[in-house]
């Protein structure tokens, strides 16, 4: 038992002199008590509104009783799967299930069940019926439409309906989360809680003015599960509204009903953010984990700091922008100095801050002055194909935030290991804050993401063209010979997105033969609910433009592409002959230098196979 944490029992209620509760939250992970993780966040948000909210993370699902074991709350359950959706939790890209779940005490894996959300509703209306229901965090997040399910291969229809709760919050729920529960702690019911931002709820009516200024009527779950453009089109809607200043509310008719999207919450104001990240975390795992080592996914962020939300950066294939969206809040340098300060004096604190970042690092305003009040733009990215005319990327507040941590008593490094922008990073117009990053926040590899090289695939993904990369390699390289440094990069890339040919791949495989990389991280393309890249993935159209796009979508070619990728492997060797067959590229095994695999067998007269006395290089 410990006073410092939420209570997670009903000793721990009685420990504080509780009668009763006001609020249970249900999560699919490990309860860690610190702001990186969803449940804690709200859970100690609504606490310092003056609600009583206890903590049931990861129980048993099997049946009610672990629901009810702490008793009635007085007004509400919350639902969240934990920090990522329990599916891809569960599953590779591959559909393999997975052997560990970061989340969990030990990285057990199995202690959330599929589907979390909508399990989680189902036992909690059998422990408590009538209590009201509501739904949030990632997982509720993206699947609050009509969206395609990459497990079943098919469209499902809204969690919301699936759960039969009474509301879902999207997004980062901090005000959504609040105003619910001053709601009901007002006497409204939940079914009449229907204006509040940042919220979804069913209507049995059609109570709304078709009116383009005021509502958004997206083509109906019938539709977009029978008609694939239908579903790009409501993809492409949902996708546009999600803007606090300008978005309007959106409306999906499910069967006889209507699901209703209120407009975005605002984003949390930068004194907010601060006072949602200073509440009295204790920043560790619940000490009821000790025994079976505490949980993983904590040493990623334990002596970490989280600067700022959102992402202008517009990926295709990232959830970001239905969930965080795309305007960038920050917290204040004074606000983070202070968490650090609470960092140095933790007794397992080495001297090193292992990271300033979030969803992008370098993104410390918004994208423009227009963005404030006129929200981002409508069918535009900031960044791609083009940087806009626009675009503000001063990186000053970053690299003086920076600064100031690493001047901090006690501090030895300072490191950047979150997602950079490297485009972002080159429009910087004083020059100073790539060589601040090389010769001071990098931990020995810097890690960005060109995804590809070929720029038509580049376009699908969001991303800048590949020249860009290419400039950055270069400075990247001078600035660290100049330093004395040696630092390297690892490049992100994925395999098999949407718009990619086999033909493509085998182009991106020859790039990092003439760059002499073989890449560590690669990751086959996951159609995760809510991206815009699903939607390529399951309609073969671009939401953006209407126009089809090439899928790989059999197990093979997917192997094919991803293989084509790790060619110097000599298990991927045979995968990466037939692919070079099937593409046409047949010229590209054998011995020469642009050779990317050997023929099958030895080359004729050659001895026995020796060591590679350089591994990094295919064998000539």
């Amino acid at each position: 038992m410990s006073l410092a944490f939420l209570p997670v029992s009903a000793a721990d209620m009685a420990a504080r002199g509780w009668d009763g509760y006001d609020i249970l939250l249900v999560s699919g992970d490990a309860y860690v008590d610190h702001p990186s993780f969803g449940a804690a966040v709200i859970g100690r948000v609504l606490e310092a509104d003056g609600f009583r909210v206890a903590i049931l993370a990861q129980p048993d699902w099997r049946g009610p009783g672990a629901f009810a074991a702490m008793g009635r709350p007085r007004l509400a359950a919350m639902v969240t799967s934990g920090n990522v959706d329990s599916m891809v939790s569960h599953y590779t890209a591959a559909k393999k299930t997975r052997s560990e779940d970061l989340y969990a005490p030990g990285g057990r894996a199995g202690l959330r069940p599929d589907r979390a959300v909508l399990v989680y509703a189902q036992r909690l209306r059998e422990a408590f019926p009538g209590l009201p229901l509501v739904l949030g965090g990632l997982e509720a997040s993206l699947r609050r439409f009509a969206h395609y399910d990459y497990w079943e291969d098919k469209v499902r229809r809204s969690a919301l309906l699936d759960a039969r709760a009474d509301l879902l919050v999207y997004g980062m729920g901090e005000r959504a989360s609040r105003d619910i529960a001053r709601g009901l702690a007002s006497g409204v019911m939940a079914r009449d809680l229907i204006d509040i931002r940042g919220t979804c709820y069913i209507s049995s009516e059609n109570m709304f003015p078709v009116n383009p200024r005021d509502t958004v009527v997206c083509p109906s779950f019938e539709d977009v599960s029978t008609d694939k453009t239908a579903y790009a089109r409501a993809a492409i809607s949902q996708y546009e509204e999600q803007d606090a200043v300008r978005g309007r509310r959106i409306v999906q008719p499910h069967g006889g009903r209507w699901l209703v999207q209120n407009p975005p919450a605002p984003p949390l104001t930068t004194e907010e953010l601060d006072a949602a990240a200073e509440l009295p975390y204790t920043l560790d795992p619940h000490p009821m984990y000790d025994e079976a080592g505490g949980v993983p996914a904590i040493e990623e962020v334990r002596f970490s700091l989280i600067h700022n939300r959102g992402c202008f950066g517009g990926c295709s294939f990232c959830a970001l922008t239905l969930h965080q969206g795309r305007a960038v809040s920050v917290r204040s340098q004074e606000s983070l100095l202070r968490e650090a300060e609470r960092l140095i004096a933790r007794p397992d604190f080495k001297g090193y801050i292992h990271d300033v970042g979030g969803p992008t690092a370098n993104f410390r305003h918004p994208s423009c002055a227009r963005q404030k009040t006129h929200g981002l733009c409508r069918g535009k990215n900031c960044l791609t194909p083009e940087p806009c005319r626009h675009l503000d990327a001063d990186h000053t507040d970053f690299i003086v935030l920076l600064r100031r941590l690493r001047a901090l008593p006690g501090v030895k490094k300072v490191f950047v290991r979150s997602g950079l922008r490297y485009d972002y990073l080159l429009l910087d117009p004083s020059g100073e804050a790539l060589p601040e990053l090389v010769r001071h926040h990098i931990s020995g590899q810097l890690k960005v993401a060109p995804e590809h090289c070929v720029d038509s695939v580049l376009d699908c993904m969001g991303k800048p063209r590949f020249a860009v990369y290419q400039r950055f390699c270069e400075r990247y390289a001078k600035l660290n010979k100049r330093y004395g440094k040696q630092q390297f990069l690892v490049p992100y890339l994925i395999s098999s997105h949407p718009g990619c040919t086999l033909k493509d791949a085998v182009a991106l495989a020859e790039c990092l033969r003439d760059m002499g990389r073989q890449p560590e991280q690669v990751q086959d393309f996951y159609p995760t609910p809510g991206a815009l890249s699903t939607c390529m993935y399951y309609t073969g159209l671009d939401p953006r433009t209407m126009k089809p796009v090439y899928v790989a979508k059999t197990p093979r070619e997917k192997a094919m592409q991803r293989a084509l990728l790790q060619f110097r492997r000599p298990d991927k060797r045979r995968l990466v002959r037939e692919a070079l067959a099937e593409a046409g590229r047949a010229d590209l095994i054998g011995y020469g230098k642009r050779a990317l695999v050997p023929p099958e067998g030895r080359r004729p007269g050659a001895g026995p196979p020796g060591p590679n006395p350089n591994p990094g290089r295919h064998r000539k």
